[in-house]
């Protein structure tokens, strides 16, 4: 099978070589798929740059979230079977024509679901379920901010909270993605590259407080968070941006940037701050992750949710599609196809 294999850190023009590699194995529990495309995260661009601790040692076939049909399962794989169109999660190796997911990172998806579309369904949609719906609750009303509103995560926890009824403020870093934001129904839509949304919140909500922040940023965007979170309030931390292209230096200046926490603060100001990682939720709770995944592809079915296409690439345009994503140029899912 051909792959795309990441064979060196640092640019996305030299980072990968197209080969042919073995065709992967199964194990129990898993399926095999025939990509029609594979999905990009932020994480792939980290891992590029060497900043992503999970990667594997070089080289590397890496990504997440794959779309295809199962030409073969192995063992117990629940009622999924050869011939399904599925959406599905990979860990790593989604950069391929054939790639191995686990049966309960997979969704039986319609034939007629654009290929775009369903690919924000696992990686993106989930990681976003999990953190508005899983991790805590959130009612009518409720103030919600939301980092990187305009990206893949943020535009379905947009969704997710408009459908909720919640007041919502959302960051983004262009005029475009201001409109973008406004068209999704985001009540305070915030230019980070023009204003402190620290600031911004303040002077709309005076002495009210947030009840729950969702942040894929990282550094002071934690720290400027907290204190804009109420008693009860939770601050969902899923991924960290910001550490990107930075040298040894600016990494520190970020990582000092998120703040010290003592448990005693929690307790007394009654706040809450969550890591997320969805491989670690797959590792440790697959039936956790088979339920988002499901519901998301549920709530797309029934139109509650709808996923923003950024950009479909072809296979010989990879280094373009990444650095569309790391110029965060892109407004919803990147996918590039064989």
């Amino acid at each position: 099978m051909k792959a795309a294999v990441l064979t060196k850190f640092g640019s996305v023009e030299t980072a990968f070589e197209l080969k042919e590699v073995l065709n992967p194995t199964l194990n129990d529990g898993q399926v095999l798929i025939q990509a029609e495309g594979f999905g990009l995260n932020y994480a792939d661009i980290m891992a590029i740059q060497g900043d992503y601790k999970d990667c594997p040692p070089l080289p590397a076939i890496i990504g997440y979230d794959v779309v295809g049909k199962i030409i073969k399962t192995k063992g117990n794989c629940g009622n999924l079977k050869v011939g399904n169109r599925v959406t599905a999660m990979t860990r790593f190796g989604g950069y391929a024509e054939l790639a191995v997911s686990e049966s309960v990172a997979c969704a039986v998806i319609n034939d007629s679901l654009e290929v775009g579309k369903a690919m924000a369904l696992t990686t993106q949609y989930s990681t976003a379920y999990y953190c508005f719906n899983e991790v805590q609750n959130l009612y009518k009303g409720d103030k919600v901010l939301i980092h990187a509103a305009a990206g893949g995560v943020g535009t379905a926890l947009v969704q997710m909270a408009k459908d909720r009824g919640c007041e919502i403020f959302g960051t983004c870093g262009s005029d475009e993605k201001m409109e973008y934001l406004k068209s999704l129904g985001v009540h305070h839509p915030i230019n980070y590259r023009k204003d402190d949304f620290y600031e911004v919140i303040k002077k709309i909500n005076g002495d009210n407080k947030l009840d729950a922040i969702f942040d894929a940023v990282g550094g002071e965007s934690v720290k400027k968070g907290f204190k804009l979170l109420g008693a009860g309030g939770s601050l969902v931390v899923f991924g960290a941006a910001s550490i990107t292209g930075k040298n040894i230096i600016g990494k520190l200046k970020t990582v000092l940037g998120f703040g010290w926490y003592h448990p005693l603060k929690f307790i007394m100001s009654s706040k809450a701050m969550i890591g997320v990682n969805m491989l670690r939720i797959g590792d440790s709770k697959p039936q956790v992750l088979k339920r988002c995944l499901e519901n998301v592809v549920k709530q797309v079915e029934d139109k509650t949710l709808d996923p923003t296409v950024a950009k479909v690439f072809k296979i010989d345009e990879l280094a373009g599609a990444h650095q569309y994503l790391k110029d965060r140029k892109s407004i919803g899912k990147i996918t590039v196809v064989w």
